[in-house]
Parts: C-alpha cells; sequence; structure tokens
C-alpha cells in the first residue's frame, strides 16, 4: 500500500484504537499521544508512534485528530501546557475534534488557534463506536471553514460518511441532536427488552423480526442483543452518556426548548450511575428495569 501522509492523533482509548487502527490500514503514518501510558503502549505495538506531548504531536503532522473524553479534556489538549498551540509553526495546520465538546467552548477554542498559532479548527463529533471507527463506519458531523474542510475530506472519507453542516460549532450541534435521537432510544430499547422477557418470548429474535418495518434500525440491532445476553462490557461508558446528557440538557434549556424524553433518559442514566455502574457499557440500562413491577391503579 503506498505511503500517505502523517496524521496526529490525540486521544489512544477505545475510540483513539478504533481511529488509529482504520488509518495505519489505510496507509497513513500516525504520531499520537495520551495521558494514560497504558494507552500509549497499546498504540505503540499496533503501529503508532509515541510523541511526548499534543504540542510535539501538532508539529509532526498537517491534520492532528483529538478524541478525547470531556470538554475539559480538549480544552487541556490545546490550550493547556505542551498544548496544541505551543507547537512550532502551526500555521496552516488543521484540529479535527471528534471528541464531544460544549459547543461554546469549541467556538472559544477555534478563535484561540487561529489567532495564537494560525491553525484552523473543524468539530467532527461522530457516531458509530470503537468498532465503526476502526472499520471506516462512522457518521461524521462537521463544522469549520470550507477550506479546512476541503482540505480533511480525504481523510474523513477514510473513516466514513463525511457531512459539513455549517460553520464552527454545527457539527457540535448536530452531534447532541444525534445524541438525543440515540441515547432517549437506548432507554425506549431497555423497555421493549423487559416487556418482551415479561411476555415470554424469545427476546434475541426482535431485530431480525422488525427489520423491514419503521422500528428496524442500526442501534437496535446493536444494542437489543447485548441487553438480552446482558453484556455489558464498555464500548462506551455509562458515565460518559450521563456526561453527554448533561450537556445536552444544558444547551436545550439555554434555547429555551423542552426536552421531556431527553430529560428522562437523564434521570435514569443518574440512577444507573449512582448504583456504581458507571464503567459499564450504556446498555446495562435495562439493569434498571428488570425486576421493576409498576404499581397498578385500582
Amino acid at each position: 500500500m503506498t505511503s500517505k501522509s502523517t496524521i496526529g492523533f490525540i486521544g489512544l482509548g477505545k475510540m483513539g484504537a478504533g481511529f488509529t487502527a482504520r488509518l495505519i490500514e489505510s496507509g497513513y503514518s500516525v504520531i499520537g499521544y495520551d495521558i494514560d501510558d497504558t494507552c500509549c503502549q497499546a498504540a505503540k505495538a499496533k503501529g503508532v508512534e509515541i510523541a511526548e506531548s499534543p504540542a510535539k504531536v501538532a508539529e509532526r503532522a498537517e491534520i492532528i485528530q483529538v478524541c478525547v473524553i470531556s470538554t475539559a479534556a480538549v480544552e487541556q489538549v490545546i490550550l493547556g501546557e505542551g498544548g496544541i498551540v505551543e507547537a512550532i509553526q502551526g500555521e496552516g495546520k488543521i484540529v479535527v475534534d471528534h471528541s464531544t465538546t460544549e459547543l461554546e467552548t469549541t467556538k472559544r477554542l477555534a478563535k484561540s488557534l487561529l489567532e495564537r498559532n494560525g491553525m484552523q479548527f473543524v468539530d467532527a463529533p461522530v457516531s458509530g463506536g470503537p468498532g465503526a471507527a476502526a472499520e471506516g463506519r462512522l457518521a461524521i458531523m462537521a463544522g469549520g471553514e470550507q477550506a479546512a474542510i476541503d482540505a480533511i475530506v480525504p481523510l474523513m472519507s477514510t473513516l466514513g460518511k463525511f457531512t459539513r453542516m455549517g460553520e464552527v460549532g454545527a457539527g457540535q450541534a448536530t452531534k447532541l441532536i444525534n445524541q438525543a435521537l440515540v441515547l432517549s432510544n437506548y432507554c425506549v430499547i431497555a423497555e421493549a427488552c423487559n416487556l418482551g422477557n415479561r411476555f415470554g418470548i424469545d427476546v434475541s429474535k426482535i431485530p431480525d423480526a422488525l427489520s423491514s418495518g419503521y422500528a428496524g434500525s442500526n442501534l437496535l440491532n446493536d444494542l437489543l442483543p447485548r441487553m438480552v445476553e446482558n453484556d455489558f462490557e464498555p464500548r462506551g461508558y455509562a458515565r460518559q452518556i450521563l456526561k453527554d446528557l448533561h450537556m445536552l440538557q444544558d444547551a436545550a434549556n439555554a434555547l429555551n426548548v423542552s426536552m421531556p424524553m431527553a430529560g428522562t433518559a437523564n434521570s435514569l442514566y443518574s440512577m444507573l450511575v449512582s448504583q456504581g455502574k458507571g464503567e459499564l457499557d450504556g446498555a446495562a440500562i435495562v439493569s434498571l428495569l428488570e425486576g421493576v413491577t409498576p404499581e397498578r391503579s385500582s
């Protein structure tokens, strides 16, 4: 395979491992960084060169991808000590943030990078999970200047379906809409799983039985079998889902938008995390409903 350019990647956890595997398979060289040495060593074993800081990553690559766990982590990676903004000769380079990051912080970081180091910024959060990242099946929703978007299209097309939604911040706004749809449906699918068990039917057959109707979906196909098997090995963490639901609720409140379904999901995941299950997969939401008998009106 013909060697392509070097890509910087910051955040080498579960999602980062999927991303970098796909990049290397597609012929890119990858230089990466993570605060967790275990993640660094695992990435190194898969062919990722490890740098000593985000700034050093940015000095070696024209496109620097970021995928970390929180808004605070994104800010630290970009503006903190040893951050991307400290890179020598940053003019014209592009930072692509795949994290789920607060809207106003996204806009502020884009402005800071451009003013302090001449770097362009694209917010490009994703949906699909580590498996989809490794297989190039992500949904990537982006916000940024058209020139920066055009420059990263070949790379993004390697990773999945890439859609520009507007200027900086539009990608994160779209991701919040994605989370409203997906995370509310985590709870609906858990309810359906519990109901099917109470009926005594073979719940594992539901995705196939409904596949040609309106209820069939990628999420149902992926999530319900794991709920049936009580397979809560994390593809993503329940605590991260709760973080995203809090972010969604804050954004909706700021716009005076009522979101009762997302609010219910927020409450349910708050209960799950309070039970000490924050490190489990989001599919563990089904465990809240098992064994719960609703009161009947007389």
